[in-house]
């Protein structure tokens, strides 16, 4: 357990062995939610090429046994476009 402080401009440190543990970098990006009294930071990553792949995947399968075409995709897109 850390403790750190808000500055006036709103700023709050990361204390460096936290940084250093989950390997954070100067510019990381963060989700910041807010409830009652408490802040959760989650910092957002990047899915890798691994993940992409198996999500495209599971798309796919899903597509295949709802049995939706490419047509089907195109009219959708067009029907949401056209709002």
């Amino acid at each position: 357990m850390e403790i750190t402080s808000l500055s006036s401009r709103g700023q709050v440190v990361i204390p460096q062995d936290i940084r250093e543990r989950m390997h954070l970098q100067e510019g990381e990006k963060f989700v910041v939610i807010g409830e009652e009294d408490t802040i959760l930071l989650k910092k957002l990553e990047q899915p890798s090429f691994k993940s992409f792949d198996k999500l495209l995947k599971k798309t796919r399968e899903f597509a295949k046994k709802k049995e939706i075409t490419q047509k089907d995709v195109e009219e959708a897109i067009h029907r949401v476009r056209n709002k």
